[in-house]
């Protein structure tokens, strides 16, 4: 997540807090590329510590601490046998709640909401419809990190199942729930137990269906999942699996085997503090953080998709955590063309950039 973790800028347990104060005194000669601290990539920790279930949580803008940057991911054994995502990436975008109103279609045939005001719902699904498409390269950097080899490898040999590329576009279905209104202040659990559900709805009812999958549940303006946009829990969005115990509320109960899923709160509510104008400026630019926020946590799904079985840094960091909301020099945040359109979005870490010291990198080509 841009504000992360999901352990995405969330660290795994509270002792890890004292790596990072220790690292903060050595981040200005540690950091590999130096335009890099300027890059905010951690929640407040108070916020983070509290949660261990946030991994990738992208922070707030103003509750960001700079970027560490202190090292390269490794791999962490996998979760029940998965680590990353090895086939090409399968997005469902799951619309929750009767309060995103009456759907309908644009001229390019994306869903549309009469609840969605700035909306937020042609947005993402032509951003994921257009990944793999026009050679992006974007998605090259994630495709980097595989699974199937030793607990704590910062590399993957040749022939390693590498994370997959999503050729032809990411999108795999859309799906608007109004059979009731979404919580007003939706739990972890709840948020699982939606991705269930539109496990359910999509027909992939068995573990192997769900293998390659992520499920992006979206609450609709002015509610408050997990307790977006209040005064205690300053990030934009997390993701998770539904096996983590941790979740508030608990792990939900999934018949479908393990699922990972992100919770994507309604970002244009928070501002400037989720993204708005972080790339573009003027009215262009107000729903920049819908794709930058969106984008972390795919990133991080995919490389890390039962957390923590996948690539983190030795603090919890993954890798959309490392690089974000970086606004200028290497790794800021940019536009990208796809078939689709041009959709900002972050960069994220690298461990083979200068020479395999890692840094973060908005195109790459793509390994398998």
């Amino acid at each position: 997540m841009i504000s992360d973790k999901s352990r995405t800028t969330m660290f795994p347990r509270a002792g890890r807090a004292l790596a990072v104060l220790g690292a903060v005194a050595l981040a200005a000669a540690l950091v590999p590329t130096a335009a890099q601290a300027s890059g905010l990539g951690a929640p407040d920790s108070s916020d983070v510590l509290s949660h261990p279930y946030r991994h990738g949580v992208v922070p707030t803008t103003t509750a960001a601490v700079p970027n560490l940057g202190l090292n390269n991911l490794r791999y962490g054994g996998g979760t029940s046998g998965v680590g990353v995502t090895t086939g090409a990436p399968k997005v469902y975008l799951v619309f929750w709640g009767s309060q995103w109103g009456t759907q309908g279609s644009d001229a390019k045939g994306n869903a549309t909401f009469t609840g969605d005001p700035q909306n937020t719902a042609p947005i993402l699904q032509g951003f994921f419809k257009g990944l793999g498409t026009s050679g992006e390269s974007w998605s090259g950097v994630m495709t980097q990190y595989c699974e199937g080899v030793a607990s704590g490898s910062t590399s993957c040999p040749s022939g390693s199942t590498h994370v997959g590329y999503p050729t032809g576009g990411a999108l795999a279905g859309v799906w608007a729930d109004p059979s009731a209104a979404a919580p007003a202040q939706a739990t972890g659990n709840q948020i699982g137990a939606e991705a269930v559900k539109a496990a359910g709805h999509f027909g992939n009812t068995t573990a192997a269906s769900n293998r390659n999958v992520q499920y992006v549940v979206l609450s609709p303006t002015g509610t408050h999942p997990d307790g977006f946009n209040t005064t205690t829990s300053q990030f934009c969005a997390w993701h998770d699996y539904t096996g983590d115990t941790s979740l508030s509320g608990g792990a939900p109960s999934s018949p479908y085997g393990a699922l990972a899923f992100t919770n994507e709160p309604y970002v244009t509510d928070m501002g400037s503090s989720c993204g708005s104008n972080f790339v573009n400026a003027g009215s262009g630019g107000v729903t920049d953080g819908v794709t930058i926020v969106e984008g972390h946590e795919y990133a991080e799904t995919i490389t890390d998709q039962f957390p923590a079985g996948g690539w983190t840094d030795l603090t919890g960091y993954e890798n959309g955590d490392k690089c974000a909301w970086i606004s200028s020099g290497q790794g800021a945040s940019q536009n990208i063309t796809l078939s689709t359109g041009s959709y900002p979005v972050q960069s994220t870490w690298a461990n083979d950039f200068n020479g395999g010291q890692g840094g973060c990198e908005v195109t790459h080509p793509t390994v398998s």
